[in-house]
């Protein structure tokens, strides 16, 4: 199967995030797999983008119809073998007749099992974490029948999060949000005893889905190519939840509960079978007849917590002989009558569904087995199952993280007390050298006001230099130091998850009220501090090991401290390493709306020296209002790790690299995308906002002048924020005006992608108020009428996009909607057709970046 996949060659050097996410000539085109080494490359592209039909392995054969029957008539008179003698004729004919070749179509659960075998921990990871967003039943053990190898994937799906709001009803305290593998919810397995007519598939979706439209959460057999037979999955052990939105009206059980479903029958699969007695409140054994032999197999089951339900479709005749074994098998699985179910074509399959449904809430209602993924994991391990975390790297990591965060006992408290740095010194420092910039470019400042911004700038700078690195910070180095660069990874996941887990809860409103949520134009919010206190993450670590490399290179340079008495040269390099391997790393500070020059300078030069004669970039960024979904956007088109969520994403501004394929690189101009995503520029009233404005025009006019391409994500208004009104009006003066894209999301009236004609012409030809106060404070009086006054921005061009909301639905249950993938592919290959055709800013290499960065 591997090979017929073209995965063979990844069983030593396993495949990677970083190879699935490689810009190619494919990534422009909605093609067609056409033949089976196409469908891993193909699902991985449609799975990024969210795409509902990602499971679908239907191949167009690249192939004119009418040559292909001859073909085909010529291969099989060539492949005739006679045998001469019986002694000649060995079993293993039999075994290769059975396997697919290229002409047939691929189960799409071996395809699911064929790339998780051949990915490396962290691509496991992310499938499964994009598996989730679009609802897809979620691999819990793979199988490797050939080896005896199964692996319970606990690592692969730890980096899902769900949310739920459990009844009684929709309060701002019931919202919960945790780790799939931490939280603990009655399980119930459905599983196959050699022949059952009935679908487990079909029924675990049915149970599922609310009101009549069915979700296909578990892949099952009347799906296309969902008869097919299947090579390698028999053995996989999938889960999938139901999570409730605390709507009675919608809600089919008042609490999570998960589901898990064996593939193949339990008698090949015994092992499989026992960890799903071992960790489920009830199992539900789907077969059409009881035989001895099934009989003397659920025998030995020993007695449990776990309660046993039998869906039977008899065959004619069997009435009596079931009845039998049913009664024997009774006191040893301590069930009754109520307990066997009979289902035939003559059975009302929605009254049959109530009634699974009404047994489950029985049970969740009873006291019952409650089980995290992380205990079904213990549970695995006693079985002798492999557990994918349990690898020597992932542990040393996880150990670090654990000595770090148990020193935290107040995030608040240790960022203030602990990352001193970033702090006070670091507000006043880069206030100073806002000056310092502001009189540079000012024409003839006088030298002594320079003279003491500078001694100002050395004091402060000295004060920070004057710290040693404490502890906790000391230990983080160490962390991404680590000669194994799948430890060093490790370690941040482990970092990043252990200091979510500190954050106090949020209070979040319900689903329909997040919905309603839709920030306005204009608001006179208050915009000097965040809605709520920004987490500790990952970043406030970086940040401090960027403060103190800035605070020792301000002192190299104004020769107070000799280049060869430096400790923190190193760091640049190290935070590079992290760039590479897919860690969003900060532009802009989000606390002070500032960039830290000399360490974004460092880091840049590093990664100069790194790609070498491969340094051709160009530069992608998106900024606009906050809870527009502009980093799901970017997550969404090129598999990056942006954080989202409203409150959860960035105030500054962050960077990932993507590399251009070899292959593609000519063509597109490009050797690499530099990603920038910004933290929400609020339109505040212009008179009101004050200084905060002045901050995030400034954001803005940075990011779109290092910007080749810029999307601007807009809400439920025509007006475009102010900040960003003053990053048109200032580079305009320049020169420098990037490819800009503007984006609707989530619009309640738009059903469909594309672009309106007449909403685009409305958007570019009303002045609106706030145009003319921004054009007025940058002192071009009245000269920007309209957004069309701008000279890149052309009505009759499609500068406009309208994008339907991801969800259709209620959430936490609601599918993806095909519209959002399909409108972001479209977004996708524009902005790369652009760049190809020049239609950006002339792309540039990484020492042009650097001197713009310094410039802007």
């Amino acid at each position: 199967m591997l090979a017929l996949l073209g995965l063979e060659t990844y069983q030593g050097q396993k495949l990677s995030l970083q190879d699935s996410l490689q810009i190619s000539s494919d990534s422009m085109k909605n093609w067609a797999p056409q033949a089976p080494k196409d469908l891993p490359w193909s699902f991985l592209r449609k799975l990024q983008a969210l795409n509902a039909e990602a499971r679908s392995t239907t191949m167009v054969l690249d192939m004119p119809p009418d040559t292909r029957p001859a073909e085909k008539e010529s291969q099989m008179e060539e492949e005739i073998v006679y045998w001469d003698t019986a002694d000649d004729i060995s079993a293993d004919i039999y075994s290769f007749s059975e396997l697919p070749t290229p002409d047939t179509p691929v189960n799409p659960l071996d395809l699911l099992c064929a790339l998780l075998h051949s990915s490396d921990s962290f691509l496991q990871q992310e499938i499964v974490l994009k598996m989730a967003l679009c609802q897809f039943a979620l691999p819990l053990v793979l199988p490797d029948s050939e080896n005896h190898d199964h692996v319970f994937l606990l690592w692969a799906l730890r980096g899902t999060v769900r949310t739920c709001w459990p009844q009684p009803p929709r309060a701002a305290g019931s919202f919960r949000e945790d780790s799939v593998v931490l939280a603990r919810a009655p399980a119930f397995a459905f599983v196959r005893m050699e022949v059952s007519t009935n679908s487990k598939s079909q029924l675990l979706n049915a149970v599922l889905s609310p009101g009549h439209r069915q979700r296909d959460c578990f892949w099952h057999r009347d799906l296309n190519l969902g008869t097919n037979p299947r090579e390698i999955a028999d053995g996989l052990v999938e889960i999938s939840w139901f999570l409730p939105s605390g709507r009675e009206d919608v809600d089919i059980f008042p609490e999570p509960v998960a589901f898990l479903n064996l593939r193949g029958d339990i008698g090949s699969h015994w092992l499989q079978f026992k960890l799903l007695t071992e960790i489920s409140s009830a199992v539900f054994i789907l077969t059409d007849n009881i035989s001895k032999k099934e009989y003397k197999l659920l025998s030995s089951v020993k007695g449990s917590a776990t309660k046993y339900y039998f869906i039977l479709s008899p065959y004619r005749g069997k009435r009596n002989t079931n009845l039998r074994f049913l009664n024997r098998l009774i006191p040893v699985l301590r069930m009754d009558h109520s307990h066997v179910l009979v289902k035939v074509s003559s059975t009302d399959g929605a009254g049959f569904v109530r009634r699974v449904r009404a047994i489950v809430a029985h049970v969740t209602r009873s006291p019952c087995r409650r089980l995290s993924v992380e205990d079904m994991a213990g549970a695995a391990r006693k079985l002798g199952l492999r557990v994918d975390e349990d690898c020597e790297e992932c542990q040393r990591a996880k150990d670090r993280m654990e000595r770090i965060t148990r020193k935290i006992k107040d995030a608040d408290a240790y960022r203030r007390d602990e990352l001193r740095l970033q702090g006070d010194p670091w507000r006043k420092a880069a206030q100073v050298e806002r000056e310092l910039c502001q009189v540079q470019w000012a024409g003839e400042p006088p030298e002594k006001y320079r003279a003491e911004l500078r001694h100002r700038l050395l004091e402060l700078r000295m004060q920070q230099n004057g710290h040693a690195p404490p502890w906790g910070l000391q230990e983080f180095v160490w962390g991404i130091s680590s000669p194994s660069a799948g430890e060093r990874q490790y370690f941040l996941r482990w970092m990043e998850w252990g200091l979510a887990r500190l954050a106090p809860p949020r209070p979040r409103p319900a689903p329909e009220a997040i919905l309603a949520l839709r920030p306005k134009h204009c608001g006179a919010a208050d915009l000097s501090e965040p809605p709520w206190p920004e987490p500790l993450g990952v970043e406030h670590f970086l940040r401090e090991m960027g403060q103190f490399y800035e605070a020792e290179s301000c002192l190299v340079e104004a020769g107070k401290l000799p280049a060869g008495q430096r400790r923190f040269a190193h760091f640049p390099g190290l935070a590079l390493e992290l760039l590479l391997r897919g860690l969003p790393l900060e532009l802009v500070d989000g606390s002070t709306l500032s960039t830290p020059l000399r360490w974004v300078t460092g880091l840049l030069r590093e990664l100069h020296g790194r790609l070498d004669r491969r340094s051709r970039l160009v530069v992608l960024s998106a900024l606009g209002v906050p809870g527009t979904g502009k980093s799901t956007l970017l997550n969404t088109m090129f598999g990056l790790r942006f954080a989202t969520g409203r409150g959860c994403g960035p105030r500054g501004a962050f960077m990932q690299l993507i590399t251009v394929a070899e292959s593609f690189s000519q063509d597109l101009g490009c050797d690499h995308i530099l990603v920038i995503d910004s933290g929400g520029v609020v339109g505040g009233v212009l008179s009101e906002a004050g200084d905060r404005l002045e901050r995030e025009a400034s954001l803005a006019t940075l990011i779109m002048g290092l910007s080749n391409v810029t999307v601007v994500s807009l809400a439920e208004t025509r007006d475009i924020p102010p900040a960003i009104l003053h990053a048109f009006l200032r580079l305009e003066k320049t020169g420098h005006m990037p490819n800009c894209q503007f984006v609707y999301q989530n619009l309640r009236d738009v059903s469909a992608p594309g672009s309106k004609p007449r909403e685009r012409r409305q958007l570019l030809d009303q002045p609106g108020d706030v145009s003319r106060a921004a054009a007025q404070m940058e002192k071009q009086g009245d000269g920007l009428r309209t957004l069309a006054d701008l000279t890149f921005c052309d009505p009759e061009k499609q500068h406009i996009w309208h994008i339907p909301g991801l969800w259709h639905g209620v959430p936490p249950m609601a599918a993806v909607s095909s519209g959002y993938s399909e409108a972001i592919f479209e977004l996708k290959r524009c902005l790369l057709e652009n760049i190809r055709n020049g239609l950006s800013n002339q792309n540039k290499d990484i020492q042009q970046l650097l001197e713009l960065v310094r410039r802007l």
